[in-house]
């Protein structure tokens, strides 16, 4: 089955990356930025491809000047973003993370509500559900971030991040941990292990992987794979494979049609980075990752109306 197939990949890649991040930390140490920022981007090339068939789930059947306008649309919105973060780099780095955390958390709680409909399971109850779509969203995103090693990534990348969150920092810290601890409660009270299991390994790499690897790998073997697995509940050419038990070709039939999305972001910020002409792995990377944030806005508006409809 497509849905525990990459549950189970998404968890082992974590775990992995737990592991290898560890390694390398006695190793080389985490001032070496060279494998974080290679591991980083391959994880991000990963991920790009989840969202370009969103047209596909906004308008399932429609007609071609509808379905042009909507992709017109998505674009524009995907381009401003752009602009935007790169004009505002501070303010729009902090919108971008709280959109992200929610749009990554009610992603991850909703591919368990599929899936618990899928193998005829007790689905969580709402408190609960919502507890752990805060806390599987907040996690990945700003524990990576509020890491004292964190400052030299940014450095790095751009240093007019460095200071994004100076004055709120205890108290984001103080909220993560609460929502943590109340959330692995009501995960035990409900007997909802393998949950309780996903959510401790995803603080066990926002803790100890690099703060690049850690947000980067999430995205791209996290919640770009699961993301995906329902993609194959609703693209015809995944249902028909999967209804003929072939799973990997249902998976496979999802990612295809995004990997011209995958070669125009790369080419995008390619395109951007000429323009700045400095250090190539560190400036890439960071309009790699302006690139990936602004496509996130268009996606996460198209994604909530499936979201919702796997939540309710």
């Amino acid at each position: 089955m497509v849905f525990t197939s990459v549950r189970n990949f998404s968890t082992l890649a974590v775990a992995a990356a737990i592991i290898a991040s560890g390694l390398l930390y006695l190793i080389v140490g985490n001032e070496n930025l060279g494998w974080q920022i290679g591991l980083a981007i391959a994880a991000l090339a990963i991920g790009i491809p989840h969202g370009a068939v969103d047209h596909l789930v906004a308008l399932p059947k429609t007609t071609k000047p509808k379905l042009l306008l909507l992709i017109i649309g998505y674009v524009l919105i995907a381009v401003a973003a752009v602009f935007a973060i790169l004009h505002w780099n501070k303010l729009g780095f902090q919108l971008v993370l709280a959109m992200s955390a929610l749009h990554f958390g009610f992603g991850d709680a909703a591919f368990i509500a599929e899936l618990d409909r899928l193998e005829n399971r007790p689905r969580m109850r709402p408190k609960v559900q919502n507890m752990f779509a805060i806390s599987s969203g907040i996690i990945p995103v700003f524990i990576p971030l509020l890491k004292d090693s964190t400052k030299s990534a940014l450095q790095e990348i751009n240093p007019l991040l460095i200071t994004w969150a100076s004055e709120v920092a205890p108290q984001i810290r103080f909220l993560i941990g609460f929502f943590f601890a109340v959330t692995l409660i009501l995960l035990i009270k409900d007997n909802r292990i393998r949950e309780l299991v996903d959510l401790i390994f995803l603080a066990g790499l926002a803790i100890v992987a690099p703060p690049l690897v850690a947000f980067a790998l999430y995205f791209g073997c996290w919640h770009a794979t699961r993301h995906t697995a329902r993609l194959t509940l609703l693209l015809p050419k995944s249902v028909k494979a999967a209804q003929e038990n072939k799973p990997k070709k249902s998976f496979i039939s999802a990612v295809i049609p995004g990997l011209p999305a995958l070669f125009g972001t790369v080419f995008f910020a390619f395109i951007i980075f000429l323009r700045d002409k400095s250090d190539l792995d560190a400036s890439y990377l960071w309009y790699l990752l302006v690139v990936v944030w602004a496509l996130t806005v268009p996606h996460m508006i198209v994604t909530s109306k499936i979201d919702q409809k796997a939540l309710a």
